[in-house]
């Protein structure tokens, strides 16, 4: 890595955010031999980061090649070797790595972590300069995440729709061990995953995903931890042990959205910049690390007349990513509408739905498939 020194120098690419998306886009530039300026403004303070994301197969074999994964700490990441999944009624999900025939479904990481693993990475590659603003180059990619600057000033329409929820994230301890199981729950109104996590204890450790509505995950955030231990409790029903918060507890406004365009002449978008799906699935990073994969591929083949600016050539990697990601969006959004309502006839509909994906194998590995390789 090299520190900007105010030397003009003209780069291949400037990428602007230096998140995971970011910096893996950046550190995957470099492996093509282009000049890369990744632009990192200095960091505010922050409270502790309790956000863990689920990562598949593919995201993990990107962070693998860019030399990441296996320089995460041990505990940085647990497997999920199952993933058990209730309705508000009697349906019930099951999926099994055994069944899939792979050896994890997904991995919980801890986000801290693999940030400072990145920025390890970065910091030794030889192609990659940190810089303090943008600069010059044949080709700006914007990874700034949903409120990105760089995609309002080229004034790019981002169509969003508020759901009017509220994620709740925090780390857990738990009396019984998580067995490497994946638990969710679907209600009306709200959604609620446990994630197991190493930490703080092996074994006895979760990440919660919370979504519920504003008002009420007002409420839960006002709560001391006594009395927010027991209203979780109390959502899952001791099935997962009795939990205890080991820290503090994060929340954000829940969204989808989506750039009316994703490149241009001498630009680009990637990860919540161009899309954001609701984090019921756990695919969010993994669609914005299936970006990188997807511009790196489409730079790496271009013919050799083009620049990685050619708007042709960056049209290829929005062609791309269209239909994966629009796939998701509807998916996520479709799943929460489904559940959010209480009527009888479409609870004990959407209940008896689940009941029988669960008899039906074939679809059950159709299914996981997509969100492995997504």
């Amino acid at each position: 890595m090299r520190l900007y020194n105010g030397a003009m120098k003209r780069h291949d690419v400037c990428v602007r955010g230096a998140g995971i998306v970011g910096r893996s886009l950046a550190l995957s530039l470099a492996r093509l031999g282009l000049q890369v300026a990744l632009v990192a403004e200095p960091a505010a303070p922050t409270r502790v980061d309790v956000r863990a994301y689920a990562l598949n197969a593919a995201s993990v074999a990107l962070l693998r090649t860019l030399k990441v994964w296996d320089a995460l700490p041990p505990h940085a990441a647990t497997a999920v070797h199952d993933m058990h999944v209730e309705g508000d009624a009697s349906g019930v999900l099951e999926f099994s790595a055994w069944q899939q025939q792979v050896s994890e479904l997904a991995w919980i990481t801890d986000a801290a972590l693999l940030e400072q693993a990145l920025d390890a990475a970065v910091r030794y590659a030889p192609h990659v300069s940190v810089v303090p603003a943008p600069v010059d180059a044949d080709l700006v990619a914007i990874c700034e995440g949903r409120r990105s600057a760089g995609r309002e000033d080229l004034h790019v329409v981002f169509e969003r729709h508020d759901y009017g929820h509220r994620a709740i994230a925090a780390r857990l301890s738990t009396t019984v061990a998580h067995r490497n199981v994946a638990r969710q729950w679907f209600r009306s109104p709200d959604v609620l995953a446990l994630l197991p996590f190493d930490q703080p204890m092996p074994d006895h450790g979760f990440a919660l995903v919370w979504s519920l509505p504003e008002e009420r995950a007002q409420e839960l955030l006002a709560l001391d931890a006594p009395a927010f231990e027991a209203a979780l409790n109390d959502a899952t029903h001791g099935a997962a042990g009795a939990l205890a918060l080991t820290g503090e507890r994060a929340s954000w406004p829940l969204m989808q959205a989506r750039a009316q365009a994703w490149s241009g002449v001498g630009w680009v978008l990637l990860g919540d910049a161009a899309h954001v799906v609701h984090p019921l699935a756990g695919q969010g990073l993994n669609l914005g690390l299936a970006d990188v994969i997807a511009l790196t591929r489409v730079i790496s083949e271009r013919e050799p007349w083009r620049t990685v600016g050619d708007a042709r050539l960056l049209r290829r990697y929005e062609r791309a990513r269209d239909l994966p990601t629009r796939a998701m969006g509807q998916l996520t959004d479709g799943l929460l509408h489904l559940f959010a309502g209480s009527q009888g006839p479409l609870r004990e509909l959407r209940n008896r739905g689940m009941g029988l994906v669960n008899q039906l194998p074939p679809l059950k590995r159709w299914l996981t498939a997509r969100a492995l390789d997504f």
